[in-house]
């Protein structure tokens, strides 16, 4: 089982980008509007998908 290469794709890498900067702008409210969970999903959810439909596996 090799390094999965999802993170290669540029795809992962906007998504990734722009989950940091939600967390840099909402890290700065108060504890209750601190609901990310979305923002980080998209990244995982790439990565599920791309190992479910990879041939290299």
């Amino acid at each position: 089982m090799g390094r999965p290469d999802f993170e290669e794709l540029e795809v992962y890498k906007l998504a990734e980008s722009l989950a940091n900067q939600i967390w840099e702008i909402v890290k700065k409210w108060d504890y209750f509007t601190k609901d990310t969970r979305s923002a980080d999903s998209v990244c995982a959810n790439i990565a599920e998908g791309r190992g479910r439909y990879n041939d290299s596996r």
